[in-house]
């Protein structure tokens, strides 16, 4: 078992013998997810895939508050927000943009990308590196940004 669905396992024992029915729900929601994916494709989910689902819960949660304002539910923000909060517990720390600068840097070298054309090759291998750890569309920017400066 991954270390993360370990990590998850062990949350939701804890928020069951604390009583913490709104955490409680949160986690299992995301156990659900996950354990929904390995029946779906029949494969034992390892950290980054894991991850990667964590990653899609925190984003619908995000799309869903910026709904929520604009309809003036402050009720169901609060709730998503809390969700938010309890999902980011398990997600790992954040880049700096410097980092995400020399991550970018280091892989346009070690790729020998040359142009806006070879976006895709510095995606898919930052991808792996960054999953969780920084919004993507920002990165995808950043390379974007920095692969038209080489021409």
């Amino acid at each position: 078992m991954s270390h993360l669905k370990q990590q998850l396992q062990d949350s939701m024992k804890e928020a069951m013998r604390s009583k913490d029915a709104q955490r409680l729900s949160v986690i299992r929601l995301l156990i659900s997810a996950i354990k929904q994916r390995e029946i779906d494709e029949r494969i034992e989910l390892d950290d980054a895939q894991v991850l990667a689902i964590l990653d899609k819960q925190l984003k619908q949660r995000k799309d869903s508050i910026q709904q929520f304002h604009s309809a003036n539910r402050e009720d169901l923000v609060i709730k998503e927000t809390f969700e938010m909060d309890v999902i980011q517990e398990f997600m790992p720390k954040p880049l700096l943009e410097e980092e995400i600068s020399s991550m970018i840097d280091h892989v346009i070298k070690s790729t020998d990308a040359a142009s806006i054309k070879d976006m895709g090759k510095v995606m898919a291998a930052l991808k792996p590196e960054i999953q969780g750890r920084a919004d993507i569309a920002t990165v995808s920017a950043q390379i974007k940004s920095k692969l038209s400066e080489i021409n």
